[in-house]
């Protein structure tokens, strides 16, 4: 569940990020401050008791122990012991003399089983050793302590010797309680901050909802206008830093709405005037073409020195009716109302009739398999081989070889040229509309639309063309079409 949580939202989401530095805040807060106190009442209740035991058993040893004679027997030991031990604030004593004959002699009493096994040797050693009385050490023996844990629970064991080379004592004091004490302050301090961590985790979700909705409805707001709704407007409440980013949102979008708008009025105002333009073009272009045509069969009886007029007003007049057809094409396309009439095709006849129809059978060479039925717009195919041939021939130079494959789903069709190739820089711009790659020919037979009109007319079908150069030598251009750009539309609407 924590993972299915976790996947739904990114780790650099800024909901998330503050979530988790509000958690560190109050983690770090809610962990130092409780084990700063934690810390000190430790060391205050240890110091309290380990300074009471001491202090305690420090002024019995002066009291009792100094009093016992030079030589005490086992008895004095004990009976001494006990009364210490009666006494004492809940700890054993172990009273230790060394008699004449070097044999040790004990007295222990106490709530507690305590040898001088359970006495480190670093502590016996401490309070075995005898110091030099100087100025700013008036005593030869002193008391030593020292905090142990056998069998895991915690006793202070703290030990002296009688000045003069009398008798050893040391004190035994459990911890238990101390230590229960502790444990129970240390779970409750676990316990609050544990609930302080989720409060604050439940404050952080609280201001990250109320900081990063605002934010949030920007983000939605600028998606919904970068998918086209210029219309879309923030709701502005509050004085805030949020508001005025929401106000100049607003804002940025009404300039945009209108720029766009002012942008698509003028582009069909354009649209309108090359598609009005076109249509009263063809009413003078054709009886220009039927005057022109009537020329031309007459230029063999004129005057020499007219005849080449006559044939370039015959030959400006077909390239400006082509001009025209063009213009009505690209405008239909902008227009959205060029429409696909779709019948099964056979590709090799159509290239090969493609070919022949403008005379070009004896600079192409065709590499096309029988038998590839495709469905499609047979006119459009005619206009994209007619384009992609003729731009081959006219500045590659012959022989075209022209082959046709079919990969999986796609008809393929590659037209290569013979010609020294496109230009790096050219490349990307060969379908532009009125892109001409040679400056230095400005008066060049072509209008600069047959390539970009042969790429519409291919993504009309839900393909492309793309254009490369060949190792080689030459260009290649490749059309990749559907097999049944029925399925293709289909599909498309269907989506």
């Amino acid at each position: 569940m924590i993972r299915a949580l976790l996947a739904g939202r990114r780790w650099t989401s800024l909901r998330l990020r503050l979530l988790m530095v509000f958690c560190l805040v109050a983690l770090t807060a809610a962990v130092s401050a409780p084990g700063i106190a934690y810390w000190l009442n430790r060391e205050a209740v240890l110091t309290r008791v380990q300074d009471a035991a001491l202090g305690d058993f420090r002024q019995e040893m002066q009291n009792r122990a100094a009093a016992l004679p030079a030589d005490p027997t086992a008895e004095e030991l004990q009976r001494t012991a006990e009364l210490m031990a009666g006494s004492s604030p809940g700890y054993s004593v172990l009273l230790v003399q060394v008699g004449k004959d070097n044999r040790q002699i004990f007295g222990a009493a106490g709530p507690d089983s305590f040898g001088l096994a359970n006495v480190p040797k670093s502590l016996q050693n401490a309070v075995n050793d005898r110091q030099k009385t100087t100025a700013a050490n008036d005593s030869e023996y002193h008391v030593y302590w020292q905090r142990t844990k056998p069998h895991g629970n915690p006793y202070l064991v703290g030990g002296t010797r009688i000045v003069g080379g009398g008798l050893t004592g040391y004190m035994y004091k459990s911890l238990a309680q101390e230590r229960d004490d502790l444990n129970a302050l240390g779970w409750s301090l676990t316990i609050a901050t544990g609930l302080a961590l989720l409060g604050s985790a439940l404050l952080a979700q609280a201001a990250a909802r109320t900081v990063l909705k605002p934010v949030q409805r920007l983000g939605d707001a600028a998606r919904r206008l970068g998918e086209g709704e210029l219309d879309h407007r923030l709701d502005v409440s509050g004085t805030d830093e949020l508001a005025d980013l929401s106000h100049t949102f607003n804002k940025t979008a009404e300039a945009l709405e209108k720029k766009v708008a002012d942008m698509s009025a003028r582009e069909e105002a354009s649209r309108r005037f090359v598609a009005d333009m076109s249509h009263e073009l063809r009413t003078p272009l054709t009886a220009l073409t039927a005057v022109a045509e009537v020329l031309e069969e007459e230029v063999e009886d004129l005057d020499p020195m007219i005849a080449p007029a006559v044939a370039l007003v015959v030959s400006e007049t077909r390239r400006l009716n082509i001009l025209v057809e063009n213009l009505m094409e690209v405008t239909r396309f902008d227009a959205g109302t060029a429409k696909l009439v779709l019948d099964d095709v056979n590709v090799a006849d159509q290239v090969t009739a493609c070919i022949d129809a403008r005379a070009w059978l004896d600079a192409v060479e065709l590499d096309a398999e029988r038998g590839i039925v495709v469905r499609l717009d047979p006119r459009r195919l005619d206009v994209i081989l007619a384009n992609l041939i003729g731009n081959a021939l006219k500045h590659g130079g012959s022989p075209v070889r022209v082959s046709v494959t079919v990969e999986g789903e796609w008809l393929v069709i590659a037209v290569q040229d013979n010609g020294p190739g496109i230009p790096e820089e050219v490349l990307p711009h060969v379908f532009d509309r009125f892109y001409k790659a040679s400056a230095s020919r400005p008066k060049s037979d072509g209008s600069g639309l047959g390539l970009s009109i042969a790429v519409e007319n291919a993504h009309i079908h839900g393909g492309d063309i793309t254009a490369a150069n060949v190792a080689g030598g030459g260009a290649l251009f490749t059309l990749r079409l559907p097999v049944d750009v029925g399925k293709v539309i289909a599909g498309d609407e269907g989506a």
